[in-house]
């Protein structure tokens, strides 16, 4: 009976730990060297849901921040997505892949997203430079579920048309802009963009319409949308409008200059609006007649991206992932770059990790500047710091002798040498020249007044030249202290431009995207700071202890040249 409990028991606990999200045990595949741990929350930290969703195709923005791409292979072909049991490879596909630029975005089929959970995760892996692209990679449409009828990208890959089903060419012409919500995006300039779209997929899975899509209009007083057949969708007033026949529903506040996510559902007898992945409106609709031409952006100004077109009634929670997922400031996508050494990532790295690893090319020259700089300082400082010290070392030592001497003046240097004293120094240049005069010796003369000046006058030579000998290379530290911080700061400036020269030319607007250059950048600033801080405390220091030398030797010249005159001067 205990054996039959316990073997229960193990079941339950087996059945329980294989309906929790996975977390990743080991690596999906060595030959693969990175990946991107991607994180959908649905808490109240994220993007809140109630209820699961089910085969969401999420929008997944890589950047250098989040993504190795210079470990990637050019055309992104060794992209593969695994679910969070790192085993279960999931279908996506690629709107857009540009190493040179560092910016990507991927549509990923995700199977479910628990909600209230923070543990939706699955990886994006790269890194294998012979990996073939798979089959299923070429395919616009892997990221998408059956349902979906067309997902109008408006990038520069997939030309202005729908990627599901068969390409949809516009019937107008469409003109793209480059810095759009996810890649590019369409222009309104109020004339209707139009495509050849048949209702037949939508009548067959009975009557039933869900359309999404984000815009940015110049101006929310009125604003057409879309219009398809008997249907039309459009914005009045601030607010997003639903028009079938006579039959009206209106809500939402809709902001002018603002990327807002709009959906209809639309089906059984009921439509539903939602403004922002969050339901505003809902009331009585039947679906009406919708034909063979769709319509959007018919009197609009702004620009519109993202149309999706599902033949069934998508969950509110399946339009607020969606919506999250795409939105560049939501908070339900999170991303975090890990590599096969680290393990869990670079979590424990890190952000210092990650500022070096986006470091662009000038900054990298300019902190190696101040690298060398830095490495000069440092010499200079410890140099000088043992000089100065030796020398008020000796110094002390010669100067007690050189004060205990009586008649003995002139023989100090015979009985004991301090070769880091500067004032055994000067003493030993008032010596040489009192030699050269037979000053001291048998018979020798005493010193006039001329005499000894011209005694004073070598010493003083002498004190010069050590002091200049003490303040030799003092100037490496003030030019570090005065260039240090102005070489970061066009480090940083330099960084900067060229961040947003690559993300104008890219033309992803995110804050992913451009926080790791501009964070990268400050670097350099950082660099000459830690330059030039520590070396002027080391300047002020050391110059200090210099001049304190420096008083020393004055005080001895004097104190030098009196003894000499009491001992060997003229009466």
């Amino acid at each position: 009976m205990r054996n039959a409990s316990l073997s229960k028991g193990l079941m339950a606990l087996a059945l329980i730990a294989s309906t929790l999200p996975g977390v990743a045990q080991a690596w999906w595949n060595p030959d693969w060297s990175g990946r991107t741990r991607i994180t959908l929350n649905t808490s109240a930290q994220g993007t809140e849901t109630k209820e699961a969703a089910s085969n969401v195709a999420v929008a997944v923005r890589l950047h250098s921040g989040n993504f190795d791409f210079t470990a990637a292979k050019e055309d992104g072909s060794d992209l593969r997505v695994i679910a969070a049991d790192d085993k279960t490879p999931l279908k996506f596909s690629v709107e857009r892949f540009d190493g040179i630029n560092e910016l990507a975005v991927l549509w990923v089929q995700v199977p479910s997203v628990l909600p209230g959970s923070d543990k939706n995760q699955f990886y994006v892996y790269a890194g294998n430079a012979k990996a073939a692209a798979e089959p299923g990679d070429s395919v616009a449409a892997a990221g998408f579920d059956a349902a979906t009828v067309a997902a109008f990208h408006f990038s520069d890959k997939v030309s202005a048309g729908a990627d599901h089903q068969g390409a949809v060419k516009p019937e107008s012409a469409v003109t793209l802009e480059a810095n759009g919500l996810l890649a590019g995006s369409v222009k309104l300039s109020g004339a209707a963009i139009v495509y050849p779209l048949s209702d037949k997929t939508i009548v067959d899975g009975g009557n039933q319409l869900t359309v999404s899509l984000w815009v940015k209009l110049d101006d929310v007083a009125r604003a057409g949308v879309l219009n398809w057949g008997g249907l039309s969708l459009s914005v009045k007033g601030g607010k997003l409008l639903a028009n079938v026949g006579k039959t009206e529903l209106a809500g939402g506040e809709i902001a002018a200059a603002k990327w807002t996510h709009l959906a209809l559902r639309l089906g059984l007898g009921k439509a539903t609006l939602f403004v922002g992945g969050v339901q505003v409106a809902q009331g009585d609709m039947v679906t009406p007649v919708l034909g063979s031409s769709l319509k959007v952006g018919e009197g609009a100004l702004g620009m519109l991206d993202e149309l999706q077109v599902s033949n069934n009634l998508r969950s509110a929670e399946w339009l607020a992932v969606s919506a999250g997922a795409q939105g560049a400031e939501s908070r339900l996508v999170a991303s975090q770059r890990e590599t096969a050494e680290s393990g869990d990532g670079e979590e424990h790295a890190g952000h210092f990790a990650i500022l070096v690893k986006n470091l662009t090319t000038d900054a990298w020259i300019v902190i190696i500047i101040l690298g060398i700089m830095f490495v000069v300082a440092f010499w200079v400082t410890v140099s000088k710091a043992i000089l100065v010290s030796r020398a008020a070392k000796d110094n002390l030592s010669f100067l007690k002798r050189f004060r205990d001497a009586d008649k003995d003046l002139l023989t100090l240097g015979a009985t004991a040498k301090h070769k880091h004293s500067p004032l055994f120094r000067l003493y030993e240049a008032g010596i040489a020249q009192l030699d050269k005069r037979k000053v001291g010796h048998v018979g020798g003369p005493v010193l006039s007044g001329p005499a000894m000046n011209a005694v004073k006058a070598s010493v003083d030579a002498d004190f010069v030249r050590e002091n200049a000998h003490l303040n030799s290379n003092m100037v490496l530290l003030t030019i570090a202290i005065a260039g240090g911080p102005f070489l970061g700061l066009l480090g940083t400036v330099v960084g900067v431009m060229i961040t947003f020269a690559a993300i104008a030319a890219a033309g992803d607007v995110n804050v992913n995207a451009i926080a790791p250059g501009i964070a990268s950048a400050l670097l350099a600033t950082v660099a000459g700071l830690a330059v030039a801080i520590p070396a002027l405390f080391a300047y002020n220091y050391l110059a200090a202890q210099i001049k304190n030398v420096s008083s020393d030797m004055q005080i001895f010249i004097d104190e030098f040249i009196t003894r000499v005159a009491e001992l060997h001067g003229a009466p």
